[in-house]
């Protein structure tokens, strides 16, 4: 599967109405929960140099065509956005996967990135179907990409998450398998030292004034919307104390009702590769709590991935000297954030362990399926932020039980809800054993300032968790 922001050209050769798909740089959002919908934005004029799949010689472009309905249904999408700039320009930038077809050029463009595990592995996921014009027209299935395989003993007799799966992950000498960076290049750069100097000018104008942190919460969505307010945790941490770094995303694509772990050895950057602690994975997965997580799925998740930069470039001046645990966090129910909270409270309290925590706040507008509006507030956007610090309060109280009745209440779009829930678990474990912390948020944000029922806007916010 390929990845990316696409440029859709609208067209109606021969009276039939086709998508056109090319490469185009620039972010991909992906939606939240049952909301997860398209994302689109108006394309730039210029054309790629290279196309994104391999073609018939001279071809540009993949032509796919799809059933009237789905066509019908999918323009009433696009044209509900913004009516007027579909008029003008009728060229948009389109969240989406391609998927190879049977012939040279053929190809099918799934409308949301997370119908792709619903049309790759079997029946759809009903959470999918309903929000997605396409796969719910059943237009086609694509073949498995490696088989997912049973869990297995790892060399040496490690028992552990059995090797294989999909994705486009590499091979190294020595059965070491590598996760790429495949939102590189779209949600942030791929180049190694532009990637460095934004990162270095982020952090350069934050303060540390939490450090060492123990735990950090930072957001996930591209770097462009969200890189400044990350530097505000990522500022906490400590290299000089730091050895392992655990990374808590949550599932975006994937049902998931535990816990997952990575079947790959090294996470690639574009700053330089991480490798896992695979005796820590080791111990984990003795515990029978998680699943294994594909290289497909694993290389698809972008919660996991958009902490790795932060992490290397954190963690520079010692990067020889730690690991990684990546985490894939499910819908977990509130007894189960409480078990996993349990389990990794001991690694908590090791003061050489960090914990990343990866989340969004809200997620505002119709494209989410969310607008609550407190109109005592002001604007809308305003609404947003004082519903999006009630909850950024309760998690500094280090309580989970009011932070899950605070969702139960205002259903607040958090993606990373589960993940926090697992961390404010851990910490209330460790508190009954006389352990003394506290968590300060530092930096909220906005993508944008919603004033109208037609805007949307995804909010940030970044925290650190100190032990006294």
């Amino acid at each position: 599967m390929y990845d990316a922001r696409w440029k859709v050209d609208l067209d109606f050769p021969g009276g039939k109405p086709h998508l056109r798909a090319l490469r185009c740089s620039s972010f991909k959002e992906v939606g939240w929960g049952r909301g997860l919908a398209l994302r689109l934005r108006p394309a730039p004029g210029a054309l790629p140099s290279q196309p994104l799949l391999p073609l018939n010689r001279g071809e540009r472009s993949v032509h796919v065509e799809i059933p009237r309905r789905a066509w019908q249904r999918l323009l009433g999408m696009l044209s509900g956005q913004d009516p007027l700039e579909w008029r003008v320009r009728k060229r948009w930038l389109f969240s989406g996967s391609v998927f190879p077809g049977s012939g040279p050029g053929s190809g099918l463009l799934c409308a949301q990135s997370c119908s792709s595990h619903c049309l790759l592995a079997g029946p759809p996921d009903p959470r999918c179907r309903l929000a997605c014009p396409v796969s719910a027209f059943n237009l086609a299935a694509r073949p498995r990409r490696g088989g997912a395989g049973p869990a297995g003993r790892r060399p040496g007799g490690q028992e552990g998450p059995a090797r294989g799966g999909g994705g486009t992950g590499t091979k190294m000498s020595n059965r070491v398998v590598c996760r790429e960076a495949s939102h590189a290049g779209s949600w942030y750069t791929a180049s190694g030292p532009q990637l460095n100097a934004q990162l270095e000018g982020w952090l350069s104008q934050v303060q540390s004034t939490k450090r060492p942190a123990r735990a950090i919460i930072a957001p996930h969505a591209g770097y462009t919307y969200c890189g400044s307010c990350a530097a505000h945790a990522y500022k906490q941490v400590d290299p000089a104390v730091t050895r392992r770094i655990f990374i808590l995303g949550p599932s975006h694509h994937v049902p998931l009702s535990r816990c997952a772990l990575s079947s790959v050895d090294i996470y690639r950057t574009p700053l330089y590769d991480l490798r896992i602690d695979q005796k820590i994975y080791g111990e984990l997965w003795k515990t029978g709590m998680f699943e294994r997580m594909s290289l497909q799925t694993d290389e698809d998740e972008h919660s996991i991935e958009m902490h790795l930069p932060y992490t290397a470039k954190a963690m520079e001046s010692h990067k020889d000297e730690f690991t990684i645990i990546p985490v894939l966090v499910g819908a977990l129910s509130e007894s189960k954030e409480q078990e996993f909270g349990k389990l990794f409270s001991k690694y908590l309290a090791d003061p050489s362990n960090l914990f990343v925590v990866s989340s969004d706040f809200c997620h505002w507008g119709q494209r989410f399926r969310y607008s609550y509006y407190d109109e005592s507030q002001g604007e809308i956007y305003r609404s947003i932020e004082h519903l999006d610090k009630m909850g950024m309060s309760i998690i500094e109280q280090l309580d989970p039980v009011s932070f899950s009745n605070y969702l139960k209440k205002y259903h607040n779009t958090i993606c990373g809800r589960h993940p926090i829930g697992v961390l404010l678990n851990a910490i209330t474990e460790l508190q009954k054993n006389g352990m003394n912390m506290s968590f300060s948020f530092l930096n909220y944000a906005q993508s944008s300032q919603c004033r109208n029922w037609q805007d949307s806007s995804v909010s940030y916010a970044a925290g650190a968790l100190t032990v006294h």
